[in-house]
């Protein structure tokens, strides 16, 4: 009889089962007389075997272990928030031109769309007509210094001149900054002031922020409400985020910057990304607690509301017993036992609680003792020999 430790979460134990058919034709040959008394049906009895039969068996004494778990669950593909963004209309009016289409990329600044837009025109005007005031109160406020150097006018006069100037100056920044709220780009603004003429009414919808299209909501004709219509959502896509669910003990498992990888089905490589906020909300329909993964998506792979799977691994150190999965037999209603060696010599069927997976192993926080020696190689045989 082999016995083995297992003390690391990455060490593989092999599933093996030599000579299966040989060691069942011999066991049925020999249990009558080395088997003991078979109980009744429903009191699992302890398996008893000859020395031959036990080269098979391979146990593993219990020990415990430090390791790191390993949380699988699943999780939703989302835009980076932070590099993503809904374009609403900043000005009335119907639409006369869409420039780009769905899944285009944009820079910055990037026109999208033109609209026939009154608001244009007016915010337009305006700053002419303050270009024009703010000039005149300049040209004032310059001559009356002069001539109060001069003492050509009197003091309150001097005064009300640089007053109205100050004025006049601020309206003009503040048409100015009207014209900018509506994306109205730099050599339009550069021909208003210089008194050129620009397109009646055209306004001009621009990207905020360089990206992909991946929306498109508004075509020629449509009637645009300014700060109300959504017009495009453009994000940029070589950044996603995977909303993952925690449930249970899980949640205090996972912490900001733990690794994680994604993996997307298919014939993809997994994807690797980092844990960077735990959300402090249970969703009221899943009960479960989103962490934000985020990951790297320069070939477009992941797509919006796509469903993964996700792996995180913790960096928080548990201490426990370890388990290797080929150990682990399921009974008639799906309940996880093993084999141990029991003080007869024989081997016990124990049922066991089981934790979560770290690598090929199951952490078992309930069934099992350090010293224990269980059965990780050749427990199928012996509950075919205990149901005989």
């Amino acid at each position: 009889m082999k016995s083995r430790s297992f003390s690391a979460p990455s060490r593989r134990v092999p599933v093996l089962l030599p000579a299966l058919a040989l060691m069942v034709a011999s066991a049925l040959a020999a249990c009558s007389s080395t088997a003991e008394p078979q109980a009744a049906a429903d009191t699992p009895h302890n398996v008893a075997l000859t020395v031959a039969q036990r080269q098979h068996i391979h146990l593993l004494t219990m020990e415990r272990s430090s390791f790191h778990r390993s949380i699988e669950t699943s999780g939703v593909v989302d835009f980076d928030h932070d590099r993503a963004t809904q374009v609403l209309a900043p000005f009335s009016g119907p639409v006369t031109e869409v420039l780009v289409s769905a899944g285009d990329r944009v820079k910055a600044g990037q026109p999208l769309a033109r609209v026939d837009s009154p608001d244009f025109a007016a915010a337009a005007a305006a700053y002419r007509k303050a270009l024009a005031a703010a000039r005149a109160a300049d040209q004032v406020a310059a001559r009356d210094r002069d001539l109060f150097a001069h003492q050509a006018i009197s003091e309150r006069e001097h005064a009300q001149a640089q007053s109205d100037a100050i004025g006049a100056d601020s309206d003009r920044d503040a048409a100015l900054q009207a014209l900018l709220a509506l994306h109205v780009d730099p050599p339009t603004i550069a021909a208003i002031r210089d008194g050129k003429p620009v397109a009646h009414g055209q306004g001009v919808i621009r990207a905020p922020i360089a990206g992909t299209v991946v929306e498109k909501s508004i075509a020629p004709g449509q009637l645009l409400a300014a700060g109300s219509t959504p017009c495009f959502t453009v994000a940029d896509t070589t950044t996603m985020w995977v909303m993952a669910q925690l449930f249970g003990d899980d949640l205090a498992a996972v912490k900001d910057g733990d690794a994680a990888t994604v993996d997307a089905g298919g014939e993809g490589a997994a994807i690797h990304g980092k844990v960077t906020h735990v959300g402090a909300v249970v969703d009221p329909d899943t009960r479960s607690v989103g962490a934000r993964v985020v990951v790297d998506n320069p070939d477009g792979a992941l797509k919006r509301q796509m469903y993964v799977r996700v792996r995180i691994q913790s960096s928080v150190v548990h201490t426990g017993l370890l388990l290797p999965v080929s150990a682990v037999l399921r009974d008639d209603e799906n309940l996880p036992f093993v084999y141990v060696l029991a003080a007869d010599g024989g081997y016990a069927q124990r049922t066991v609680t089981l934790g979560g997976r770290v690598g090929d192993a199951f952490e078992i926080p309930d069934g099992l003792h350090a010293g224990d020696q269980v059965v990780v190689d050749g427990a199928i045989f012996l509950h075919f020999m205990q149901t005989q």
